[in-house]
C-alpha cells in the first residue's frame, strides 16, 4: 500500500465524522433562540480553538510517522496503536452521547460545531501531506 493511500485513509477517517458533527451542530444552532446565539458563539470559539491546537499536533505527528515509514504494508499503519485507541475512544464517547437522555441542544450546538470543523480541517491537512 502506498503512503498516499494511508493519508487518504486518515482523511476519510477524520473527515466523515467531521462532516456529520458539523451538520448536526449547525442544525442545533438553528434551533436556538436568537438571544442566546452570542454566548453560544463564544463557547463554540473556545471549543474550536482547543481542538485546533490539539488536532494540529496529532495530524503533524501522524503524518510524520507515515512519511517516515520505510514501506507501508497495510491500512493499520495509518495511525500508531495509541492513535487507533484515541479514535475508538472518541467514537465510543460520541455514540454514548447519543443515548444519554436530555442533553441540551446548546451543548450539541457548541460542542459539535466546534469539533466538526476541526476534524474536517484535519482531514484536509492529511490530504495536503498526501501531495508531498
Amino acid at each position: 500500500m502506498k503512503k498516499i493511500h494511508l493519508f487518504i485513509t486518515a482523511a476519510i477517517i477524520w473527515g466523515i465524522p467531521g462532516f456529520t458533527l458539523t451538520t448536526k451542530g449547525i442544525s442545533a444552532y438553528l434551533a436556538q433562540p436568537k438571544s442566546d446565539i452570542w454566548w453560544l458563539l463564544l463557547i463554540t470559539l473556545f471549543v474550536l480553538t482547543s481542538f485546533f491546537f490539539m488536532f494540529r499536533k496529532i495530524v503533524n505527528r501522524y503524518s510524520n510517522r507515515i512519511m517516515s515509514l520505510p514501506r507501508p504494508n497495510n491500512i493499520l499503519q495509518t495511525f500508531p496503536p495509541r492513535g487507533w485507541f484515541l479514535l475508538i475512544f472518541m467514537m465510543g464517547l460520541g455514540i454514548s452521547l447519543k443515548y444519554i437522555p436530555n442533553i441540551p441542544t446548546t451543548f450539541t450546538a457548541c460542542f459539535y460545531t466546534g469539533l466538526g470543523p476541526m476534524l474536517l480541517l484535519s482531514a484536509i491537512k492529511f490530504l495536503t501531506y498526501a501531495k508531498k
